[in-house]
């Protein structure tokens, strides 16, 4: 039975869509909504139809940007002989939270998983691969400590060494099956600074 108008309970429904959101927090933002000013929701709409418009990856690293190149690739003060690979574009955003890593990132949007069917042509490998015809020093692998993120790293490893590239993998600080994007960034960059040779 419905409690609600049709028009409220439709975006009771389209809320509880986004993750993290059950039922009862879709209700209650559904209804903090309704009683926001009218262009206060306007200018909400308009983000989230902008961002989803104008939001594509940085030719470069393939995080997320609305420009050709994210702030990051296009920083010229960057060590872009340095490449961080990273899972998704939260991961990057927690590693520039520690301010001390000067180097350039590679998201590959995802990591290898063989029983969810994901396969490395599923994930920016071959773009991570191109991007090192350049003037590379070494690949920092920061993925996740999970099963996926190992057997990603190992993958990845095992692709760039015959390059004579240096390849290196975030030390352990990082607990096994924890996400980078809920770290602190004290153990974050402990990580990076122990990082170690593959």
């Amino acid at each position: 039975m419905d409690y609600y108008s049709s028009q409220i309970t439709k975006l009771i429904e389209e809320l509880s869509k986004l993750p993290g959101i059950g039922a009862k927090s879709a209700q209650r933002l559904a209804f903090h909504i309704i009683n926001m000013p009218r262009e206060q929701v306007d200018r909400l709409a308009q983000a989230m139809t902008e961002a989803r418009n104008n939001i594509r990856y940085c030719k470069e690293c393939y995080t997320l940007t609305d420009q050709e190149r994210c702030p990051i690739c296009s920083n010229p003060s960057r060590d872009h002989g340095v490449i961080m690979v990273v899972e998704n574009p939260r991961d990057l955003a927690a590693y520039e939270k520690t301010g001390k890593y000067d180097g350039v990132y590679h998201v590959l949007h995802g990591a290898i998983s063989p029983m969810l069917g994901i396969g490395p042509n599923d994930i920016k490998l071959k773009e991570l691969m191109q991007r090192l015809q350049a003037d590379i020093k070494e690949v920092i692998i920061a993925t996740n400590s999970s099963l996926e993120g190992e057997t990603t790293a190992m993958y990845i490893s095992k692709l760039i060494k015959p390059t004579g590239i240096k390849v290196s993998r975030i030390a352990s600080g990082v607990p096994v099956g924890g996400d980078l994007e809920y770290i602190d960034e004290v153990t974050l960059l402990r990580a990076l600074e122990g990082r170690v040779e593959l």
